[in-house]
Order: C-alpha cells, then structure tokens, then sequence
C-alpha cells in the first residue's frame, strides 16, 4: 500500500505541472535543419522554420527497452507502473483544454548481430528487433492509442519484453532503426505524424554500444564492439525528420554512475548523457538506481509536456 500511495503522490505531481500550463521559450534551442518530411516554413534565424510556439494536442512515444539478461527487475517495474504512466496521458488537458491524442510504441535495444571472438573456433549471432515495434500481447496493431482497451495492461504487458535479446545495447542507433528503416520497409508505416511531439524514452542499465557493422570481431582484451553511432548522429537524425528540434523530446533512464539497486548493477551510461546533453533543453536523464521507475517515469512525462507546450509547427 506504501508503494501504490508513493505511485499516485509521485504522478500526482506530475499532473500538478500540466496544470501549470506551458512556458514560452525561444525556439533556437538547436540547429533545426527543417528538412525533414514534415519540416514547416524555413527561414528562422536558426535555419529552421519559423512560427511561434504553440501547444500541441499529439504525442508519438517510443520506448526503447533492453531487453538483455540482467533487465527482468527493470522491465517488471515498468510493467507495473505502466497503467499509471497511460492514465497520465489519458487525463493529460493542454492549456487550450484540449486532452492529448498519443500514440505509445514498444521496441528493444537489440539489432541482428554477427561476431567473432579472436581465438574462438566460431561466430556467434544476437538476434534483436531492429527497432519494429512490438504487435504482441492481443493486440495486432504495433501501437496503442487511448481508444484501444486496457491500454495500461497491454502497455505493461508489452514492457515485459524478456531478456533474450542481444548483450550489445544500441539504443540509440535502435531509435534511428525503428523510425527510419522500418518505416521505409513497411514495419513501423503509419506511427509518426507531422502534427506530434515525437518522445523518445531510453531504458538500459548498460551503456549505448550502436554500430552500423553487423559483423564484426572483438578480443577477450577489448570485448566492446566497434561503436560507429554517436549521439549527435541520433540528434541530427531527429532534427532532420521532425523539422525542429522543438518537435522531439526524450527521456533516457539508464545509470548516472557505475550503481547498484534493488534491480541489480547498471553501468555508467556515458554515450546516453552525451545524448541528453547534447539535445540541451529537450532531454531528460533520470537514474535507473533509485530503486523505483515511478520518479523517471514522471521525470519523463513532465520533460514530454513541457515540450508540447513549446512546440514550433
């Protein structure tokens, strides 16, 4: 019961920030290359388009989850916050009174990998989802929306993506994957629309390895993959498909520091707060060892609508 109060305190507050409402910003809070599919008017002195910031009524959110050997404790904790994180969402009023027409999709940290190990006799291969988003759990389609039922039950129901995935994490070359190539081959077709904030959420308690190899070597000496996606790459790639960098926002929950918790050990995420760092106003980082993900996850909400309050469209 202590934990359901903490739960309900927790999001309370982070309803208690919607209805704040939005704060104005100024919109050169990154280079905004606007050329992207749905890129607005260009001509802003950031290169980007201009206009002024307005409230959004959408939200295109994807999840990223490791789901390698060490998450079980991770992914039951999201599983279980899940129906909370969706009645946010479902309750969520902008300040024109509007609630927020969202999408949520599920995908994995993995990619489809082949390595050798110097020495070995053979190759080893890691099987990951390459960024298409989850279609389990009774529900064929690939994301939910707030008409689907038991929205919070499916979406925990999908967190709980195993943890037979790939040992190399790559979120964020796995966030690019799902957005770019699986909507060119038809997997992912039809989540993202001009109109939404796209949020991205990053969960891993390991740090980013993404390479653009899918075959490789290492050593026993340096077991890391040849890490090739930087995180500007990511930050320029959402830039460049959302138009505006005021159109995207993320979370990453991963380890601050080298930490330990009730979900076991989380190694120092140095690429993903590269990441948040970089993105500036636009990311969050949240620690994956407080023990609970209700904090993140309401760290995150609050990052998202803060966000839509000062889109640029």
């Amino acid at each position: 019961m202590k934990a359901q109060a903490a739960v309900s305190i927790v999001l309370g507050s982070a309803l208690a920030l919607v209805a704040c409402g939005p704060t104005s910003r100024d919109d050169g809070n990154g280079p905004g290359p606007g050329h992207g599919p749905d890129a607005g008017p260009s001509g802003g002195s950031d290169g980007g388009p201009t206009g002024e910031a307005r409230r959004c009524n959408k939200m295109d959110i994807v999840f990223v989850v490791d789901d390698s050997g060490s998450m079980s404790e991770e992914q039951g904790n999201l599983a279980t916050n899940f129906p909370m994180f969706a009645s946010v969402l479902q309750n969520y009023v902008n300040a024109d009174g509007e609630h927020i027409d969202f999408r949520v999709a599920v995908t994995t940290t993995g990619k489809t990998i082949s390595y050798s190990v110097s020495g070995a006799p053979f190759p080893f291969t890691e099987t990951g989802d390459n960024g298409a988003f989850r279609n389990n759990c009774n529900v064929n389609k690939r994301w939910l929306e707030p008409t689907d039922p038991n929205l919070g039950q499916t979406l925990g129901c999908r967190a709980n993506v195993g943890t037979s995935g790939p040992g190399y994490e790559m979120p964020l070359l796995v966030t690019k994957l799902a957005l770019d190539d699986r909507m060119s081959d038809g997997t992912n077709t039809g989540f993202l629309r001009p109109d939404a904030l796209l949020g991205i959420v990053m969960l891993t308690d390991e740090d980013d390895s993404s390479t653009l190899l899918s075959s490789f070597t290492i050593s026993i000496a340096n077991p890391n993959p040849p890490v090739d996606y930087h995180p500007a790459d990511l930050i320029a790639f959402l830039d460049g498909l959302k138009g505006h960098r005021s159109r995207w926002a993320a979370g990453v929950i991963a380890g601050e520091t080298a930490c330990t918790s009730a979900f076991g050990d989380a190694t120092a995420a140095t690429r993903l707060k590269d990441f948040v760092t970089q993105a500036g106003t636009q990311a969050v980082f949240s620690s994956i060892c407080a023990g609970d993900l209700t904090t993140a996850l309401s760290e995150v909400i609050a990052k998202f609508q803060a966000a839509c309050g000062d889109i640029i469209l």
